[in-house]
């Protein structure tokens, strides 16, 4: 009786120990999912391609929909939409909130996150601002041990 308590008691633990470190890996996981979001907030606000670069995996076929209209690639994300915002606007104030990071997969390697956005901005031609809010959705692939962005879906409409 005594080694059936002593293996369970074993069995316990270990179990008890493999779900600790799982969760660990997700907070890890869920971290890093978030540092990218930060990461592309700054782009976007900034003009600054680099951050999608380095973040968002290039493929063919890769989709962003954004304001609206979609951009077929990385390049035509960059160079179309996020770079030219920074002359075409006086400044730009994105926020993310209530971020949501969900997990799929038996090996966790696809994610998807959805935030709430807000987007203010002036635009230098007309004068014009605005004020938007709505929703974003990311959805991630790991590769190579990091998080990349494999599509992304922005709605949003007039802040009432």
């Amino acid at each position: 009786m005594r080694k059936f308590i002593a293996t369970f008691i074993a069995l316990i633990i270990s179990i008890s120990a493999v779900a600790h470190d799982d969760r660990d890996h997700s907070n890890k996981d869920k971290k890093a999912i978030v540092d990218v979001i930060k990461s592309i907030k700054y782009g976007w606000e900034n003009g600054d391609g680099l951050p999608f670069r380095r973040n968002f995996l290039d493929f063919e076929g890769a989709r962003y929909i954004e304001g609206g209209g979609q951009n077929a690639g990385l390049d035509s994300l960059v160079e179309h939409h996020v770079e030219p915002e920074k002359d075409a606007l006086e400044y730009l104030k994105l926020s993310f909130s209530e971020i949501e990071v969900h997990f799929e997969g038996d090996d966790k390697s696809f994610a998807w996150a959805i935030a709430d956005t807000r987007i203010k901005g002036k635009v230098n031609k007309s004068g014009k601002t605005f004020d938007k809010k709505g929703f974003q959705t990311f959805l991630f692939r790991k590769i190579n041990g990091n998080w990349k962005v494999v599509h992304t879906h922005s709605s949003s409409r007039d802040n009432k």
